[in-house]
């Protein structure tokens, strides 16, 4: 289902405008010569948030450039799963935008409120803390990197099974503007414009909108609704300013929708008059998925050997339709419809340090987050209980976590000899967490949460929950790198 041909225009200041029109044997060929004349040398990662070439970084991280996401037509952040060990990165049951990550067995499943993710994701050092719109399509970007294992002593947010990090390229000094259209199968229509120009010499603007659409791969045969289509837009707006040599900020916001219909999963093998995507649920034929988000960083070189740096992000989404029917079938039974909504305020600063012999971060992290959901669990059909009363049964389950989490961290590496390199690092947490949870049974098909007003609640609430408590910890870091050849490093942490 790629995309068979690609049209790309560009137009550039001196005035001129090349287009290309690439077929697929010509994509594979320009692939090859880029694999044969780049080296290990030239891949430069910010995993320990300072530029270095990958071969040096005692960390297990891959980096995946712009140029190699586009020669091998990834069209989303999941094309991570095809190109990195270690890691599964899909979207997740029920909609197009909801990412599932784990990373040596580590992540989360299911996108429940007050459950962040084992594997944290970062867009330009803004970590995102819900997995919802997370999905991030492949436009406007720089490179992505994937940090195998704790990263605590490096990042703002503790992340115990490893990091993400989406990073987007900074404005150019010149006018750009790039258009890209690809059409393939199922209808699929990818339509990407970005480009910035400069507003004087020391501030530039820039952007970029994304709109992909798609026909689903099956139907709902109960409904008549597309199953697996595609209709997500994005957008990022950005200003860059060098007020002078030593001085970079950004304000950055960006905005993702997603009204995709439900996904209720495919068979490996379809009865005979069905497609392996095809459905007979009974429910799924609208999602909704929105997140956007606002931030600033500013960097300031305070001299050579030190750079501050300051990141204020906020963010904030929401999740809302039918659901997904889990037993696939058109009686309203096991059917899940579902709600959740989320926002957060975060705050790093950071010190990066830089000598003949020795590197180093430390950072101050503080966020302010809050999560809310609600699903109805429609357990199945049963007679009415009596004259005026319902058929039925559902389970109605929500609740809201509030989380206000402070950290420090440092990581500091020194080079013992030209080979040999010691790091040390430390992180210390403190999260408040409060919580609100709510379990009722209902007689009736949906709960009153979800527009069913006729329901009556079964007996008392299952769970009725409230509470706050407060988690402090102390996690350390050590770790050893030599050079063997100027080709071959090792390392143990």
């Amino acid at each position: 289902m790629r995309s068979t041909a690609q049209l790309r225009l560009a137009l550039m200041t001196s005035a001129f405008i090349t287009a290309s029109l690439c077929a697929a044997p010509a994509l594979a060929q320009q692939a090859t010569d880029t694999e044969q004349v780049s080296s290990i040398d030239d891949i430069v990662v910010t995993a320990r948030r300072r530029e270095e070439t990958l071969k040096d970084v005692p960390v297990a991280v891959s980096a995946i450039s712009a140029e190699r996401l586009d020669e091998t037509g990834a069209a989303d952040i999941t094309t991570l799963q095809q190109q990195t060990p270690n890691a599964t990165v899909q979207i997740a049951r029920g909609t197009n935008s909801t990412l599932t990550s784990f990373i040596r067995g580590v992540g989360q499943q299911d996108p429940l409120w007050g459950f962040e993710p084992g594997v944290g994701l970062y867009v330009d050092d803004v970590y995102v803390a819900r997995p919802q719109g997370a999905v991030l399509d492949i436009f406007d970007i720089e490179r992505l990197e994937v940090l195998r294992g704790p990263q605590g002593t490096l990042y703002g947010r503790n992340t115990i099974g490893g990091a993400i990090k989406y990073v987007t390229k900074r404005l150019g000094q010149d006018p750009e503007l790039d258009l890209r259209a690809a059409y393939g199968s199922y209808n699929q229509l990818d339509l990407i414009a970005s480009g910035s120009t400069p507003l004087n010499d020391t501030l530039r603007i820039g952007g970029a909108i994304a709109r992909y659409t798609r026909d689903g791969y099956g139907t709902n045969l109960t409904t008549g609704a597309e199953h697996y289509n595609k209709d997500v837009t994005a957008g990022r707006l950005s200003v860059e300013g060098t007020p002078t040599d030593d001085l970079f900020f950004r304000l950055a916001g960006d905005i993702t929708e997603d009204e995709s219909n439900a996904r209720h999963g495919y068979r490996l093998k379809a009865p005979t008059t069905d497609g392996i995507y095809d459905t007979r649920a009974g429910i799924g034929e609208e999602g909704y998925v929105r997140t956007r988000g606002l931030s600033f960083t500013g960097e300031w070189n305070v001299n050579d050997a030190m750079t501050f740096k300051s990141v204020t992000a906020w963010r904030d989404g929401d999740t809302k339709g039918d659901g997904i029917d889990f037993d696939g079938l058109p009686q309203p039974i096991l059917d899940i419809p579902g709600y959740y909504a989320d926002s957060q305020f975060t705050q790093e600063f950071q010190l990066l340090f830089e000598g003949e012999r020795w590197q180093g971060v430390a950072g101050l992290f503080y966020m302010d987050a809050s999560a809310e959901g609600a699903f109805d669990t429609v357990i199945g059909l049963y007679p009415s209980m009596g004259p005026g009363l319902p058929a039925g049964l559902t389970t109605y389950t929500g609740g809201k976590v509030d989380t206000e989490s402070f950290a420090v961290f440092a990581d500091f590496s020194y080079d013992l000899t030209n080979q040999l390199s010691l790091s040390v690092g430390g992180r210390w947490t403190q999260d408040k967490k409060s919580v609100d949870q709510l379990r009722q049974n209902y007689l009736g098909i949906k709960s009153p949460f979800f527009g069913n007003n006729a329901a009556i609640p079964a007996g008392a609430p299952a769970t009725d929950y409230t509470n706050s408590d407060t988690y402090s910890e102390f996690t350390p870091r050590i770790s050893a790198s030599y050079k063997f050849t100027p080709e071959l490093t090792g390392y143990a942490s």
